[in-house]
C-alpha cells in the first residue's frame, strides 16, 4: 500500500513535469507575435487549455489601471451578446485588479466579495485568478472558471498560471513596446511625407507668379496628398458676391462642370466662402446642402472643403472629392487648410503683380506715345509742311522748290533714324549661343546700322569663356540698354566700349559723346532702361555707375563678379 502511495506522488510529479514542459513550449509561441489582440487570444486560450477550464478571461489594464479590454474564452457569441454590460471590476475581478498574488476559490457564490452575475451571464462555481505584473506594475488578470476535470482548480493549476502569466507579462510589454514603436514608425513617416508636402507647396507658391501654374500644380499636390480621385478651385468674382469654377482635375469632369457657379452661402462652396471655414461631409447623397447631383450620381461619396484666404480676404474655395467610404483624416483636413492660406496669398501675389505689369505695360505705352507724338509725328508733319510749299514755289521759283524737296528728303532720313532707333530700344536682343564678345559685336553692328554713329570696341586681353552664362548675360543686356540710350535720347555720334578683367571682377564701361544729362536730376531721370541696368547688374551680384554731364554725354560703367563665391 505504501508503495502504491509513493508510485502515485511520483506520476503526478511525472505529470507536473509534462505540463511545464508543455507550458514552456506553448509559452514561447507568445513571442512570436507582435501583434497585441493575437497575442492576448492566444494567452487566454493557453490557460484555458493549460488548467482545464470550461470559461476563461483575459483582463487588461490601461495605465490608470481601469479595466480596458476583456478576452474572453468558451461562451459563444450568442451568450456575450444577451449579456447587459461588460464586467466593470467588481467582485471577485475588482479584488485581483489590486492583488499581487492569485485568487482560488472553489465556490464564487461563498467568497464574500462575490456580488453575482449580471442576467444571461453562464453560472459559474470555482474560480482561479491571477495578476499579470511586471515588476510593481499591474498589466492585466487571467481569470479562470469551472475546472471541467474537478470540482475546483488544484494548487497544481495555480502554479501553472502564475508562470504562465509571467510569460505573458514580458510577451505583453514587448507586444506593447512594438505598438508604440510602429506608431511611432508611423507618426514619422507621415511627418517625413507632411513636411515634403509642405516643401513642394512652398516651391510651387515661390516658383511661380502666373495664377493658372499656382492653381494647377497647388490642386495637383493637395490630391495626391489626399489621395482623392477629383478636386476644384472656385474663385471669387469681382462682385464679391459669386464663386466661379476655375479649374478641375481628376475623374468625372462633366458631372462638377455641371454647376460652375454659387452665390455666397448656397451649397458646399458659398457656405465655406461665407464661414471662411472648412467643411466636412462623409455622406454627400444624404447631405441636402450639397446642391450636386451629378457629383453624387458619378460615384461621389465624401467631400472636403476649404477657404482660400489672404489674411481676412476671402480669394476662393478649393474642394476636393473621393468615392471612398473611409472618412478623411483630421491631420490631413488640417494641412489642406494651412495649404488654402498660403495659396490665397499666393493668389493675391499673382494678381498683384498681373496687376502691376499691367500698368508698367500702360505706362510705357504713354510715354512711348508722347515721345512719338512730340518727336517723329512732329518731324513728320514738319516735312509735309516743306513738301506743301516746295509744292506751290515749284512754278514760280524751281531752285527752291528743289531745295524744300531736298530739306524734305533729309527731314525723312532723320525720321527712319529715329524710328530705328525705337526699335532699337524696344526690340529685345537674345545672346542665343554666341560668347560675350560675339554678342556686343552683334550688337554694335546693328547700332551703326541704324544711327550710323561710330563705335569703338576696346576688348579684354582675357578669355571670358568661363564667365557663367548669367553673368553673360547681365553685360550683354546692359550693353544694348546703353547703346539704346545713346541712339535715342544721348543722339550720340560716337560711343565708346571697353572691357577689362580684374582678379575679382569683370568689367565694362560705355561712354558716348551725346548730350548728357545733369547728375542733381539722375533719380529724376531714372526710367526703365537705367533702372533695368542696375537690377540686372545686382540680381548678378555686381552695380552699375552712372556719370553724366550737360552736352559732355554720358558714361555706364558696369561691372559682375569673375568668380562664383562658394
Amino acid at each position: 500500500m505504501f508503495y502504491g502511495i509513493i508510485r502515485a506522488m511520483l506520476l503526478t510529479r511525472e505529470q507536473l513535469e509534462e505540463r511545464l514542459i508543455a507550458l514552456h513550449n506553448a509559452s514561447l509561441e507568445l513571442f512570436k507575435d507582435f501583434s497585441l489582440d493575437t497575442l492576448l487570444e492566444r494567452i487566454v486560450t493557453l490557460a484555458s487549455q493549460q488548467a482545464d477550464a470550461r470559461y476563461a478571461a483575459l483582463g487588461v489594464l490601461t495605465a490608470k489601471g481601469d479595466l480596458e479590454k476583456l478576452i474572453t474564452v468558451g461562451m459563444s457569441e450568442e451568450q456575450t451578446k444577451r449579456i447587459p454590460h461588460p464586467p466593470v471590476g467588481r467582485g471577485l475581478i475588482g479584488a485581483l485588479m489590486n492583488a499581487k498574488e492569485p485568487l482560488r476559490v472553489a465556490d464564487i457564490s461563498d467568497h464574500r466579495l462575490s456580488v453575482g452575475f449580471p442576467p444571461h451571464h453562464p453560472h459559474m462555481k470555482s474560480f482561479l485568478g491571477v495578476p499579470i505584473r511586471t515588476g510593481e506594475m499591474q498589466l492585466g488578470q487571467i481569470y479562470l472558471t469551472d475546472k471541467n476535470s474537478a470540482s475546483e482548480f488544484t494548487a497544481d493549476d495555480e502554479k501553472i498560471i502564475q508562470m504562465l502569466a509571467a510569460y505573458a507579462a514580458t510577451a505583453i510589454s514587448n507586444a506593447r513596446l512594438y505598438e508604440q514603436m510602429r506608431e511611432r514608425d508611423i507618426a514619422l513617416t507621415r511627418r517625413t511625407v507632411d513636411m515634403e508636402f509642405l516643401n513642394n507647396i512652398a516651391s510651387t507658391l515661390t516658383s511661380s507668379l502666373e495664377l493658372d501654374e499656382i492653381l494647377n500644380q497647388t490642386l495637383a499636390l493637395v490630391m495626391n496628398y489626399m489621395k482623392v480621385e477629383a478636386g476644384e478651385i472656385f474663385l471669387l468674382e469681382e462682385d464679391r458676391e459669386s464663386l466661379r469654377l476655375v479649374l478641375h482635375r481628376g475623374e468625372a469632369a462633366q458631372a462638377f462642370w455641371m454647376r460652375d457657379r454659387f452665390k455666397i452661402g448656397d451649397g458646399y462652396i458659398g457656405k465655406v466662402a461665407e464661414t471662411r471655414k472648412p467643411l466636412l461631409s462623409a455622406e454627400l447623397a444624404n447631405d441636402a446642402q450639397f446642391l450636386r447631383e451629378a457629383v453624387v450620381k458619378a460615384g461621389f461619396r465624401q467631400m472636403a472643403c476649404i477657404p482660400m484666404l489672404s489674411g481676412d480676404m476671402l480669394m476662393g474655395v478649393m474642394s476636393v472629392a473621393t468615392v471612398r467610404d473611409d472618412p478623411f483624416d483630421d491631420r490631413n483636413v488640417e494641412m489642406m487648410a494651412a495649404v488654402g492660406n498660403w495659396a490665397g496669398l499666393a493668389i493675391e501675389n499673382s494678381r498683384l503683380h498681373t496687376n502691376a505689369r499691367r500698368l508698367a505695360i500702360l505706362e510705357e505705352r504713354d510715354r512711348i506715345g508722347m515721345d512719338l507724338h512730340d518727336g517723329i509725328i512732329q518731324s513728320i508733319y514738319g516735312v509735309g509742311l516743306s513738301l506743301e510749299s516746295a509744292f506751290h514755289t515749284m512754278d514760280d521759283d524751281p531752285q527752291e522748290a528743289k531745295e524744300r524737296v531736298q530739306h524734305a528728303i533729309n527731314g525723312l532720313n532723320q525720321t527712319i533714324r529715329d524710328l530705328r532707333s525705337y526699335i532699337l530700344d524696344l526690340r529685345p536682343r537674345q545672346l542665343g549661343n554666341e560668347g560675350l564678345m560675339s554678342g556686343i559685336k552683334r550688337l554694335i553692328a546693328e547700332f551703326r546700322a541704324n544711327t550710323f554713329a561710330e563705335v569703338k570696341l576696346t576688348e579684354p586681353d582675357f578669355d571670358l569663356s568661363n564667365l557663367s552664362q548669367t553673368r553673360v548675360l547681365t553685360l550683354f543686356h546692359i550693353c544694348q540698354e546703353a547703346l539704346a540710350n545713346a541712339a535715342k535720347h544721348a543722339k550720340a555720334k560716337k560711343v565708346q566700349i571697353a572691357i577689362w578683367v580684374t582678379d575679382e571682377r569683370v568689367l565694362m564701361e560705355i561712354t558716348d559723346d551725346g548730350k548728357g544729362f545733369p547728375m542733381d536730376s539722375l533719380n529724376a531721370n531714372l526710367g526703365h532702361g537705367l533702372a533695368n541696368m542696375q537690377t540686372r547688374a545686382r540680381s548678378a551680384g555686381g552695380d552699375v555707375e552712372i556719370s553724366s554731364h550737360v552736352n559732355e554725354g554720358t558714361t555706364v560703367l558696369a561691372w559682375v563678379p569673375r568668380h562664383t563665391r562658394a
